[in-house]
């Protein structure tokens, strides 16, 4: 779970969430399910430091990725990293580490 201050802290990336989630055409429910995992997870991979815009970029292409498989509106690993401006093995390294970071167990395949 995050807290409210998370919310208004991380604007800029949630700005970024919905950006992408247009230029992917996503849905709501994909959309929603993006910002609460950005949300849930972003402390656990943030750096404090000049590589802080990278790891947060990270977590946005996982967590659009995530998102969208989840609710059934999945997008390409490609498709996402193209939309957020990251390399797709920035993507497969990390939505399912995401996703347990959020709770969740990621597939099997």
């Amino acid at each position: 779970m995050y807290r409210a201050r998370d919310h208004v802290e991380n604007q800029r990336w949630l700005a970024e969430i919905e950006e992408a989630a247009d230029r992917l055409d996503l849905d709501t429910a994909a959309r929603s399910r993006a910002t609460d995992l950005f949300l849930s997870t972003v402390s656990e991979w943030d750096a404090p430091d000049e590589r802080d815009a990278d790891s947060r970029r990270a977590v946005v292409a996982a967590s659009l990725y995530a998102g969208s498989l989840i609710e059934g509106d999945q997008r390409s690993q490609g498709a996402v990293a193209d939309a957020v401006g990251v390399a797709r093995l920035t993507i497969q390294q990390r939505w399912k580490q995401l996703l347990e970071e959020a709770g969740l167990e990621p597939p099997s395949w």
